[in-house]
């Protein structure tokens, strides 16, 4: 699967050094190049590109309105801003960004944002199952995926929290996100898979750690800094 993307920037050098970005990356692919803001919203309408970079500060249109444009003719794009001026950020973040990289920027920093994004494509185009299966002394229990909250490892067992019950498997963590990546789910910790959509406070726990309480669960889950900036990313796309 393809990640089609277009780069939007009157400065042809940056536009160079992003496309050899993503020709160097498995599984992406720079459909097209524009100058201009007008010229970005004609070729998303055109080429209709899963992500799009735009530059702030460009003739004939600023990022900023260009991507109020594309948001309202394809909102599925995702966008990402690209600039040296920081102050558009809010701007930026009111229109659903997923990203906003600050030139000069490291390659490793727009790597990050790429994959971030093909990531959450694949996700998106990936339908997660209605039910999983767990394995446990008793014999098999069938979950409803919607209706699991929270997933952790403690005690050599898996714990699965539902507002219903808690249920255990040997079945290890990875397994099981193996069957829920891709649906509304976000491995926040090596031992702890939440459901975002039942998330309801995030509080620091330590310097680089918060505990997420989860609607209808018992117990707490702990995110790192680092997973916490991605899962905020990831919600805004």
């Amino acid at each position: 699967m393809i990640l089609k993307i277009l780069i939007a920037d009157d400065d042809a050098g940056m536009r160079l050094v992003l496309r050899k970005i993503i020709e160097s990356m498995d599984g992406m692919e720079c459909v097209g190049e524009a100058a201009d803001g007008a010229e970005a919203v004609r070729l998303c309408k055109e080429l209709n590109p899963d992500m799009v970079f735009l530059d702030v500060d460009m003739p004939a249109m600023t990022g900023v309105e260009a991507a109020k444009e594309i948001a309202e003719a394809l909102p599925n794009i995702v966008k990402v801003f690209c600039t040296a001026h920081s102050q558009y950020m809010p701007d930026a973040f009111d229109l659903y960004a997923a990203d906003y990289l600050i030139k000069p920027f490291k390659t490793d920093r727009v790597r990050q944002t790429l994959r971030r994004v093909q990531k959450a494509n694949i996700k998106s185009k990936t339908a997660p199952p209605k039910t999983i299966m767990l394995k446990n002394r008793e014999g098999m229990t069938f979950l409803p995926v919607k209706d699991i909250l929270l997933v952790f490892r403690e005690n050599k067992l898996t714990y699965i929290e539902t507002a219903e019950g808690s249920y255990t498997t040997s079945e290890s963590l990875s397994s099981l996100w193996a069957k829920l990546d891709g649906g509304d789910f976000f491995r926040c910790h090596r031992a702890y898979i939440i459901n975002v959509t039942a998330i309801a406070n995030i509080h620091p726990y330590g310097r680089w750690t918060y505990t997420v309480s989860l609607r209808g669960a018992d117990k707490t889950a702990l995110i790192t800094q680092e997973k916490l900036d991605e899962l905020q990313a990831t919600l805004q796309m």
